[in-house]
């Protein structure tokens, strides 16, 4: 049950942590060996019983109990099968009077915070919770006497946990064994915070009243990351992050950085340099004015006394944060309207409610299914808390979403199980047709794993077939380090697989599947800031092998696609194997006005063979020994009059040239010798081009025998139109295919 208490001079009611007396007690002094006092108790509250996983923090707390219970669980191992969830009520939390020398600076909330772990105020707003003090990640420490000399794995490891709705005034100083180190992780500088972390730990709707470093103190190696919705006063720091997204923010100022950072809606942000600079060096920063579609995670708050669920709209091309919790900026609903499921809860009872019109809210645990979990009314949410994971046991899919709008999916982990699944998250039938523009259907950090607590093998981790979908924050992860990891252990062909039209995806994190990491087969997609590293064990050239190609691309377009928008894209290779493998480019698309790609890179990180080119024939190779080359844009010599017609083809179908009936009006396709001149693009476009572009027209035309010209897209990539299709894998039949696939040493983790 979960208890209340009056916050002096506030004068309304605040929930307090579940169980404070004899469970968060005792699980503090367990893992401390420090016993605490428990705070009174009080009356009953209301509040829905959300699980011994779940703590609310209130002001009747001191800061010794609020630390000493976060050091319980900050040490949570990386495959751990525990989750947490902490919400701090709307208060103020810690002393800020030591706050210009950190060093000396006591009673201030400072812990760091561990694996499956989300931490998040209760307010309205950001500012309705203030701590005083640090929640912070550092590095793994290696070498203690010399941290200087030990950089891997330093934060490459630092996954899985977040922080949101907050405002922290920064005053971090070293926790835990960290104290006694000769050199230790947690000083930071007087106002900064430290969240070193790396991919699935997002900073949303935070408020850091200083300073913001997301890398070691040392230097140490980072692959992050992710920043939305959030301001920070003073400068962010990404130092030695090999890559970082920032997503309608405000910043002071910007610095660091190594090979991609990517800035859309971001007050603050640096200008574009990406690419070869004046005084011989490259850039790494792309700056987008605006963020072309977004919507902000569903978040739990404090609505006067009872807990409630909002949900932000969605909105197009917008800049800056935006807090609000207003009628006009979304919805509100009542924690009534969810079924409150809890760990052990069977598919069968989560889908009976799903079916009656409930919404969903997934306490923190692991949730074994034997059958997916079905969402099936429009509009729908279904909220993870804490790292909620759901674990499908006998090859079916976690999740899959009927052929229905507006559905809103944030805040789960996905393991694949021993039993291998034809797809872990699907996002509408094969052949789904309902969809809204003006409230897509969206995931939001989502993070899907196959391979690390055990076995898992599944064909495809997110397929997404609704058109008008938005995915942001997305890590697709087939293991590299782990329980059951290898090259016949841990199956998965995809990451993510599109056949929906009109799928913008912000922050695309996949890596290390055996085939192409992502294929895009939808017109009109877009990606802003893509990450991805290719398998790091294919034990020969001749089992990394797409038809004839060298390797599967990570990014790749299908063959028919006639519109897409890319920006910021790395690909970086790590053949731990020992022997020569390559993979001809990171990415692979058709050439024509309607595709472009801009701010393209592939990395060699380590190990032996690596990318030939960054995309098609296009970009140097960053092969055998360290290199990062870059391509700007792609294509590059595209001329005037058909940059027209792709800014056109850009905007969306109310704004764009668009038939009534739904289907596209023809780009035309441009001649390979006009925008690659001299290069080997040419020649397969005059191989293929004539054929090629007759069927394009074909299936461009605004109706045939009845079926628009989306219909008969869909009909011809299930014909197997594109020129390289996906093959069966260990023996299974054709129909079970369902993906309709178009024709020095840094990273050692993630």
């Amino acid at each position: 049950m979960t208890l209340s208490t009056t916050i002096p001079g506030v004068g309304r009611r605040a929930r307090r942590a579940r169980a404070v007396g004899a469970g968060v007690t005792a699980l503090a002094a367990a893992a401390t060996g420090v016993a605490l006092a428990a705070p009174a108790t009080a009356e009953p509250a209301p509040d829905p019983d959300l699980g011994p996983n779940v703590v609310f923090i209130d002001d009747s707390w001191s800061v010794d109990q609020i630390n000493t219970y976060l050091a319980s669980i900050n040490d949570e191992a990386e495959f751990s099968q525990d989750r947490h969830a902490v919400f701090f009520e709307p208060g103020v939390y810690g002393d800020a009077s030591g706050e210009d020398d950190p060093a000396t600076a006591t009673g201030i909330v400072n812990a760091e915070v561990g694996y499956y772990t989300a931490i998040a105020g209760l307010g309205a707003q950001p500012d309705d919770v203030l701590i005083n003090g640090a929640l912070s990640v550092q590095p793994v420490v290696s070498c203690p006497n010399n941290p200087w000399s030990c950089q891997d794995p330093g934060s490459l490891t630092r996954f899985w946990r977040s922080l949101s709705n907050v405002a922290v005034n920064p005053i971090q100083r070293p926790v835990d064994e960290d104290v006694t180190r000769p050199f230790p992780a947690g000083i930071t500088d007087p106002h900064q915070l430290r969240f070193a972390v790396s991919q699935a730990a997002p900073l949303r709707r935070v408020d850091i009243q200083g300073d913001l470093t997301v890398f070691g103190r040392f230097g140490e190696y980072a692959s992050g990351g992710y920043l939305a919705n959030s301001r920070v006063s003073g400068r962010l720091v990404t130092g030695s992050q090999q890559q970082w997204y920032t997503r309608n923010s405000e910043v002071g100022t910007w610095d660091g950085g190594v090979w991609n950072m990517v800035f859309s809606g971001v007050e603050g942000a640096p200008a574009t340099d990406f690419g070869p600079k004046p005084d011989g060096t490259t850039g790494s920063k792309t700056t987008l004015d605006t963020t072309p579609l977004s919507r902000e995670a569903p978040f739990l708050f404090r609505d006067g006394e009872d807990l409630a669920v909002f949900v932000p709209n969605a909105r197009t091309e917008t800049r800056g944060v935006d807090w609000s919790t207003d009628a006009d900026a979304g919805q509100k609903l009542s924690l009534d309207t969810f079924f409150v499921a809890h760990e052990g809860d069977s598919a069968a009872e989560i889908n009976a409610a799903l079916a009656t019109g409930k919404n969903l809210l997934l306490t923190p645990g692991v949730y074994h299914l034997d059958e997916a979990i079905r969402v099936e009314n429009p509009d729908t949410v279904v909220l993870g808390l804490g790292y909620a994971s759901l674990a499908p046991t006998s090859g079916s899919a976690a999740l899959e979403i009927g052929d229905v709008a507006g559905v809103k999916v944030a805040g789960i982990t996905v393991d694949a199980g021993p039993v291998e699944s034809d797809v872990l998250v699907r996002v509408g039938p094969a052949d789904a047709h309902v969809a809204d523009a003006a409230d897509p259907t969206t995931l939001t950090d989502v993070f899907v794993r196959i391979g690390g607590p055990w076995v898992g093998r599944a064909t495809t981790s997110i397929e997404v077939n609704s058109d008008h979908v938005l995915m942001d924050h997305i890590w697709a992860w087939r293991g590299d380090h782990g329980a059951g990891i290898g090259w016949d252990q841990n199956t998965g062909d995809h990451g993510v697989v599109v056949n929906g039209d009109d799928v913008t995806a912000t922050g695309l994190f996949v890596e290390h599947y055996q085939k192409n990491q992502t294929i895009w087969n939808g017109e009109r997609g877009r990606t802003v800031f893509y990450q991805s590293e290719i398998p790091y064990d294919p034990p020969s050239q001749a089992a990394f092998m797409d038809g004839d190609r060298k390797g599967f691309a990570s990014y790749r377009v299908g063959d028919h696609v006639r519109r897409h928008d890319a920006v910021g894209l790395g690909v970086y290779s790590f053949f731990n194997q020992g022997v020569d493998v390559r993979v001809a480019s990171g990415i692979q698309t058709p050439v024509r006005a309607g595709v472009t790609f801009r701010s393209m890179t592939s990395v060699f990180l380590n190990g032996s063979g690596g990318i030939e080119h960054v995309v098609n024939d296009t970009g140097a190779p960053a092969v055998g020994s360290f290199a990062s080359p870059q391509v700007v844009a792609y294509p590059t010599d595209l001329p005037a009059e058909l940059d027209e017609q792709v800014r056109a083809g850009r905007r969306g179908p109310e704004e764009g040239r668009h038939h009534e009936d739904g289907g596209d009006e023809p780009l035309p396709d441009v001649p390979a010798q006009d925008l690659l001149a001299g290069r080997r693009a040419a020649e397969r476009a005059d191989e293929q081009g004539a054929e090629q572009r007759q069927e394009d027209d074909r299936l461009d035309e605004p109706e045939e025998h009845g079926r628009t010209g989306r219909a008969r897209r869909a009909s011809a990539r299930g014909r197997g139109r594109c020129r390289c299709r996906a093959r069966t894998r260990r023996g299974r039949g054709a129909a079970s295919v369902r993906r309709r696939v178009p024709g020095a040493g840094r990273r050692r983790w993630g």
